[in-house]
């Protein structure tokens, strides 16, 4: 298998690894030598999650939610006292929030969105880089979108919150820049995914639309798959992408080239 071992003897800890790019990232890590450590608030989705992995993998699963402060410090804490150390950290949680116009967009729905989709990703790293710096080195991946670097209708939270996603990447690249911890973030575009379902029927009353129509806009003709996003993962995390940090990579088949 391509990569196979390339990443053997570190420990990855995965937010969102119930859905479809953990559930992706989980696996492709474990299957190149990695240590897992899989947070989500789905315990059942968790649970699927990780019994999908090679029987041979070291897995820890942790039910948290990446919106409590606690509960990050607990999680990165467990990680470090069960693995001894912590070299890849995605931090992918995230939602899409209410499929509407802002003038429509309920308040709690915003700041839920943030919660999720920058306070998560905030409290990730404040937890994870002194762990990182600790140990003289790491690699943090944050979840952003292509969302995060263009506007879109009806999508205006998400996409605001992608956008301060990719602003704490590049930051906190600079703020690490005179240590050996890396931090970048990944752009999904149109990835097969409950969330794509969600956010085409909310911008279409749940009326079903040609594949044609969605992929239209997107340079590769078709829609792209969590695995895809999961093997840019694997490289931002392996000693491949020693010189890469801050910086944001567009999964998107030229989507964003338009």
């Amino acid at each position: 298998m391509a990569g196979q071992g390339v990443l053997s003897g570190k420990v990855a800890l995965v937010t969102g690894a119930a859905g479809e790019i953990g559930a992706a990232t989980i696996k492709l890590l474990a299957e190149r030598g990695a240590r897992i450590v899989a947070v989500d608030r789905d315990a059942d989705g968790l649970k699927r999650a990780t019994q999908a992995l090679p029987a041979s993998a070291e897995v820890l699963p942790i039910v948290a939610d990446v919106t409590r402060e606690d509960e990050v410090a607990a999680y990165v804490q467990r990680t470090v006292e069960r693995m001894g150390g912590l070299h890849i950290f995605f931090n992918n949680a995230g939602i899409e929030g209410d499929i509407t116009p802002i003038t429509d967009y309920p308040l709690e729905t915003f700041r839920r969105v943030l919660d999720v989709n920058v306070v998560g990703v905030f409290l990730g790293m404040k937890y994870v880089i002194p762990v990182m710096r600790r140990q003289d080195g790491g690699s943090i991946i944050n979840t952003a979108s292509i969302a995060g670097m263009i506007g879109s209708p009806l999508i205006a939270v998400y996409s605001a919150s992608k956008h301060a996603v990719i602003g704490l990447t590049k930051s906190a690249a600079a703020e690490c820049s005179d240590t050996k911890v890396r931090i970048n973030c990944i752009c999904p575009g149109l990835i097969e995914s409950r969330m794509l379902r969600s956010i085409i029927d909310g911008r279409n009353s749940g009326t079903p639309v040609p594949l044609e129509k969605i992929v239209d806009r997107v340079p590769a003709r078709r829609l792209g798959l969590a695995s895809e996003v999961a093997a840019v993962v694997g490289f931002l995390g392996s000693d491949d992408a020693s010189y890469v940090s801050g910086s944001s990579y567009p999964v998107d088949g030229g989507r964003t080239t338009t």
